[in-house]
């Protein structure tokens, strides 16, 4: 509660003293971030290992303990003094040694926080180095851990940055493995699409490209989708035409039909009797025109709906800013007259 309380009048005094600009600041999860660590989640896999095997042993002596125990229990009335107090103080003894033994393996200073320490360490201090870096870059004031004893009551998702973090970290990874070309090649990567980030005309316009491109891949999805299912149909349709005749050949009758089938089978046989080649309603498929011209109606359908989201989203926005505005007039107004 210290902590927190301190934390917030660093701020609040940081406030005070930056009338150029607001107090800038992120946290990151730095669990979160471990899972994400490959070389972590395995050394971290082993390690569990290990503990499984440790809470066996442990097991195996409590069990040891509670059969010397029951067997004294059973025992006692045949047992003398000097018999009895042997046996309890040989399971004082067993009792003793497993508590050293717990202690050591699962204490503050045992075993698996030695190891984890020793497994962690490395990364974090990578990562401490990155948030550092990160926080040069993006003019940060402050950044916190999720994870650590800090109680954070609320934090809005936009200033989560552990998975740009995770970003860097996988590059950092990636760079220990290049050629001095492509270490700058990727530097100059890295800057460009630093400073686009920070752009907020250029999110927008990435989040809006974003959407556009899943909705056209949902498109193509239920295009594919709707041929593949017409394919089907007409391949069903086929298949009972060609049932259909050859049983009208053989002179037997097809079980099991619906109503539906015995109607066009009524159909084909009034067509073959007048000599016409006829198609019959259920038969009739649509032309090529119709079908492009459904699609093209289907597209301009869901077109329109992206635009009216898109509009949507941007008076949102608008809104938002407006309310941010205001809000911080009437905090600028408060001090003021304080």
């Amino acid at each position: 509660m210290k902590k927190l309380l301190f934390i917030l009048a660093l701020i609040s005094f940081s406030s005070n003293a930056q009338t150029a600009r607001g107090v800038k600041i992120g946290y990151i999860d730095m669990e979160y971030i471990l899972e994400k660590v490959p070389d972590y989640a395995d050394a971290n896999n082993q390690l569990e290992q290990k503990a499984q095997k440790w809470k066996q042993e442990i097991e195996v002596k409590k069990t040891e303990i509670t059969k010397l125990k029951d067997a004294l229990k059973t025992e006692r009335v045949l047992l003398t003094k000097e018999l009895i107090e042997e046996r309890e103080e040989e399971i004082g003894h067993l009792e003793k040694e497993l508590l050293e033994y717990q202690e050591k393996r699962f204490g503050p200073q045992g075993d698996l926080i030695i190891q984890k320490s020793v497994l962690v360490k490395p990364i974090q201090d990578q990562i401490f180095t990155i948030v550092q870096d990160v926080a040069e870059q993006r003019k940060y004031d402050f950044i916190f851990d999720k994870s650590s004893d800090l109680t954070m009551l609320f934090a809005a998702q936009k200033y989560d940055i552990s998975d740009y973090v995770v970003k860097k970290l996988a590059a950092s990874q990636k760079r220990e493995e290049m050629t001095k070309k492509q270490l700058k090649a990727q530097e100059a990567k890295d800057a460009l699409e630093e400073s686009l980030e920070e752009n907020p005309a250029y999110t927008e316009r990435q989040r809006i490209l974003d959407e556009k491109k899943a909705a056209r891949e949902k498109l193509i999805e239920e295009r594919k989708l709707d041929i593949e299912q017409k394919k089907a149909d007409a391949a069903e349709k086929r298949k009972k035409l060609l049932e259909e005749r050859n049983a009208k050949k053989n002179g037997t009758v097809i079980e099991n039909k619906s109503s539906e089938d015995n109607k066009e089978a009524d159909n084909k046989e009034e067509v073959k009797d007048s000599g016409e080649e006829k198609v019959t309603t259920e038969e009739k498929k649509p032309t090529p025109a119709e079908i492009r011209q459904k699609a093209i109606d289907d597209r301009n359908k869901k077109l329109e709906e992206r635009k009216k989201a898109i509009e949507d989203k941007k008076k949102k926005i608008a809104a938002d800013k407006e309310a941010a505005k205001k809000a911080k007039e009437q905090k600028t107004e408060t001090e003021n007259k304080d």
